[in-house]
């Protein structure tokens, strides 16, 4: 095995955001150690703290930093104390930067139910099935990216895409699908968008390179129902910005949290790649000691897997996870009868302690 050397960004952001990074952190820092690797953490300010101590949620600084890392791991901003600042400075507007000045053009999002927490799924058994897919989705478009107006009388929000933006990220999704089950669901609104019947146009056109991946086409509103009556269906989806936002956040509630979910957001492969659970800052349960950490956790394996080539690495946190988890141990979002519900913390211990007693290669 090669030892690696990492520079990994942090920023911890808002309500929960430090403490589920802190734990991610914890863990990374025992996994290295395990593993003959050295990862250097270093911590930046973003989001509504940043605002507090910098003016703005994205300082040049922690920009500059985030650029030099060799992968960045974030936390959740946000919180009540900055609602009310104009639109456009509000935390949510770092994450809006950051993607953009890092060229982060793609995010995907897996979804799978653990074995272990299968009866916290909304769904019954039978329907869920071994759910595992993941979304991908366009990051730097659409009608998040597109020009705002606003006044007392009206509001617009311009959608826009073109052919390089869409085949960009088609072609990451279609090697995804590649290296899955080989299906591909393109997910658009092209009977009444004219964005989306250029997504879908696009999307068609560059199946052709890719014959041995099965492509169908579903509109948006089709595929979150799709997502809830017979999830084994997909294998891949992709889709545009704010259809997967929503979609993905839907597609949570199948793995009984939205704490339980990770994310990847990447450019060009040598540029560094951001990795957040997908959930928000919780400012009601921040300093508690409360929250679930996972969501950061497999953020943080996802990291090891995506960005450093870290295969075994990454499972030996994912199994430490499993075994507290097939021992009872659990946090009040994902609690059920029976089990045994224990704090942020807590629960970071107990994944340390598995990874500890677990072989290495060290």
């Amino acid at each position: 095995m090669t030892a690696s050397r990492k520079t990994i960004a942090l920023l911890p952001g808002d309500g929960i955001g430090p403490e589920v990074i802190r734990a991610a952190v914890a863990l990374l820092t025992d996994c290295a150690s395990a593993f003959g690797h050295r990862f250097e953490f270093r911590e930046y300010p973003f989001g509504g703290n940043a605002i507090d101590a910098c003016g703005v949620p994205l300082p040049p600084e922690t920009l500059a930093g985030c650029r030099a890392a060799d992968a960045v791991l974030l936390g959740a901003v946000g919180g009540p104390q900055w609602e009310s600042l104009p639109f456009g400075t509000r935390p949510e507007a770092g994450l809006l930067a950051i993607r953009k000045e890092l060229g982060l053009y793609i995010n995907l999002r897996p979804i799978r139910l653990r074995h272990v927490l299968r009866n916290i799924s909304p769904l019954r058994l039978e329907r869920l099935g071994d759910c595992d897919f993941e979304i991908v989705r366009e990051l730097a478009g659409d009608i998040y990216f597109g020009e705002h107006k606003i006044n007392r009388q009206k509001a617009s929000d311009l959608a826009e895409y073109s052919v390089p933006e869409i085949e960009r990220v088609a072609r990451y999704a279609f090697e995804r699908a590649k290296a899955r089950k080989r299906h591909l669901t393109s997910v658009d609104k092209a009977n009444v968008l004219a964005s989306s019947t250029l997504w879908r146009e696009t999307v068609t056109a560059l199946s052709r390179e890719y014959p041995d991946i099965s492509l169908d086409h579903q509109y948006v509103d089709n595929a979150a129902m799709q997502i809830l009556l017979r999830p084994t269906q997909f294998d891949v989806i992709l889709t545009g910005n704010m259809f997967g936002d929503i979609l993905s956040d839907e597609a949570a509630a199948l793995a009984g949290s939205i704490g339980l979910i990770p994310s990847l957001s990447r450019g060009r492969p040598d540029q560094p790649a951001l990795y957040e659970p997908i959930h928000g800052s919780a400012p009601a349960m921040a300093g508690k000691d409360v929250a679930c950490p996972l969501g950061a956790v497999f953020s943080a394996t996802l990291m090891l897997r995506e960005s450093f080539g870290l295969q075994i690495e990454s499972q030996s946190i994912e199994q430490a996870v499993d075994r507290v988890l097939e021992q009872g141990y659990r946090t009040a979002d994902i609690a059920e009868p029976g089990s045994r519900t224990v704090s942020c913390s807590e629960f970071t211990e107990g994944i340390r302690g598995q990874l500890r007693a677990a072989p290495s290669a060290a």
